[in-house]
């Protein structure tokens, strides 16, 4: 996990793009821009990923892709879909991140998902319905086996498609992007509720995600995709 930083100024969007040429190279290659024109809807997971006061507080990205995410979780739900929380889990300190982030940040990052019920550790405008999945991950990656319980939860509930959301884009959600995919999981990340400190770090992301693990798709065209189901 990356921090974030900078004041609590107002909520933000990222300028997001994906490059026309990268566009091109898909439809040459398929025939057409996006992998998964379709999706169904009870087999599909918005994961929301580290969406605490610790990432959130302190990014005014992060608090501008709060209502895309609300939207996106309520219409999954109301289509018979999952939306699963996943939150950093408290657990020990270890020497190699001693070492490589010096203990002072190690154990910041440690408590970085705060501590209490973890309900109650999410940001304050989200709200865990019934039928909700909420995780903890001991990882970057809320996909990599042995820690996180999250890939078998989606695999019993017959999830084949992930909606990758939260913060931050280019450390928790690219890693979780990526190891998805890696497991068989059609994965989308939704351009406009991912958030990192800043366009550049975000876009870089996109684009990754975009070349080589799955699509990326507004907030807007993910519903369309969720009410068409």
């Amino acid at each position: 996990m990356a921090s974030v930083t900078g004041g609590a100024s107002e909520a933000q969007q990222h300028a997001w793009r994906i490059e026309s040429q990268e566009y091109a190279r898909h439809e040459q290659r398929r025939g057409r821009r996006f992998a998964f024109t379709h999706l169904d809807p009870a087999r599909t997971a918005l994961v929301v990923v580290d969406m605490v006061p610790f990432f959130v507080s302190q990014n005014p990205y992060c608090r501008g892709i709060v209502p895309n995410i609300t939207r996106l979780a309520d219409a999954l739900r109301a289509a018979g879909g999952t939306v699963a929380w996943v939150l950093p889990e408290v657990r020990e300190r270890s020497a190699v991140a001693e070492e490589f982030f010096g203990p002072e940040v190690a154990e910041t990052y440690r408590t970085s998902g705060g501590t209490g019920p973890p309900a109650g550790r999410l940001w304050q405008d989200f709200t865990v319905r019934p039928g909700d999945l909420l995780v903890e991950k001991s990882a970057a990656s809320a996909f990599f086996p042995g820690c996180c319980p999250l890939p078998e939860l989606l695999k019993d509930r017959r999830i084949d498609t992930v909606l990758i959301t939260g913060t931050v884009t280019n450390v928790c959600c690219e890693s979780s992007a990526r190891d998805a995919s890696t497991l068989g999981f059609r994965v989308i990340m939704v351009a406009d509720a991912n958030a990192a400190r800043g366009d550049q770090d975000h876009n870089a992301t996109l684009y990754t995600i975009y070349r080589s693990f799955g699509d990326v798709r507004p907030t807007s065209e993910v519903l369309d995709l969720i009410n068409a189901g």
